[in-house]
C-alpha cells in the first residue's frame, strides 16, 4: 500500500487538488498519505482518534511537519480552513451509523474554503455479486490469509473477517456500506455540489462493474 506503484496516483491527485493550499486528512492513521504529501510541500493536517497510531506517526521521520490533532473526524474542528479534506481507503465506513456518516460531511464541509474540495476512497458493495439467498463473499484466498466479507441487507453493514492458518487468529472489521448515490445525498446535505468520481487513483471511468470509487465534491463559491 505504500509502495510508489500504488501510493503515487493517489498523491498526484490529492497534490492537484490541494495546489499549495493546506491540506486535512481525517483519520491521518500512522501517515501513509500524509508523510509523503507532506514531503511534496503541501502543509498538511490531520486528525486521528486512535492515540497508539498518533504516537507511531509522530514517532516518524518528517512528521514535525504535520499539524496533528486527536479526535473524532466526525466531529472534530481543526483550526483554520483548507482547500482539500480527504478521507482514503475505506475509512468512511468505520461509521457504523447514518447519521455519523452525513456528520463527517458536514464536519468536511466546514473546514473547507470556497471552492475547496472534498474527496473519499472507497469500495463500491458487492451485492450483485452475492448468489442468491447468501451473505457472504471470499475477497482474498491464499495460503496464509483467507478475507470473507459478510453483508447485513437489512442494516447496511458488513464485517470483513481475516483468518491467518498459520498464526490461527481471527480478526473481524466492522463497516456501514453505501452506494455513490447516497454519498452523494450526504455531500448535498452538507452543502457541497459534485465535482468528479473516478474508477480509481488513476482517474479512469466509473462504470457499473467499478469494484471502487474515488469521488470529489465541492464547496460552491
Amino acid at each position: 500500500m505504500s509502495t510508489p506503484e500504488v501510493l503515487g496516483p493517489t498523491l498526484d491527485v490529492l497534490a492537484d487538488l490541494a495546489g499549495s493550499d493546506r491540506a486535512l486528512e481525517f483519520a491521518v492513521g500512522t501517515g501513509r498519505v500524509a508523510l509523503p504529501l507532506a514531503a511534496r510541500g503541501i502543509p498538511v493536517s490531520g486528525v486521528e482518534l486512535s492515540v497508539p497510531m498518533l504516537d507511531r506517526l509522530r514517532a516518524k521521520d518528517g512528521a514535525d511537519a504535520l499539524d496533528l490533532v486527536e479526535g473524532d473526524m466526525a466531529r472534530t474542528r481543526v483550526d483554520g480552513e483548507f482547500t482539500l479534506v480527504y478521507l482514503v481507503y475505506n475509512t468512511i465506513t468505520n461509521l457504523l451509523e447514518q447519521d455519523e456518516q452525513v456528520a463527517c460531511f458536514v464536519n468536511a464541509a466546514r473546514h473547507l474554503v470556497p471552492g475547496g474540495f472534498f474527496l473519499i476512497e472507497v469500495f463500491v458493495p458487492d451485492l450483485q455479486r452475492l448468489p442468491p439467498g447468501e451473505t457472504a463473499r471470499p475477497f482474498h484466498l491464499s495460503a496464509d490469509h483467507l478475507g470473507f466479507d459478510s453483508y447485513d441487507l437489512v442494516n447496511s453493514r458488513l464485517t470483513s473477517h481475516h483468518y491467518r492458518p498459520g498464526r490461527g487468529t481471527v480478526v473481524e472489521s466492522h463497516h456501514r456500506y453505501a452506494w455513490p448515490a447516497e454519498y452523494d445525498l450526504m455531500a448535498r446535505i452538507a452543502g457541497l455540489e459534485p465535482h468528479a468520481r473516478w474508477a480509481g487513483w488513476d482517474r479512469s471511468e466509473f462504470t457499473a462493474d467499478s469494484r471502487s470509487h474515488v469521488s470529489v465534491w465541492r464547496r460552491p463559491t
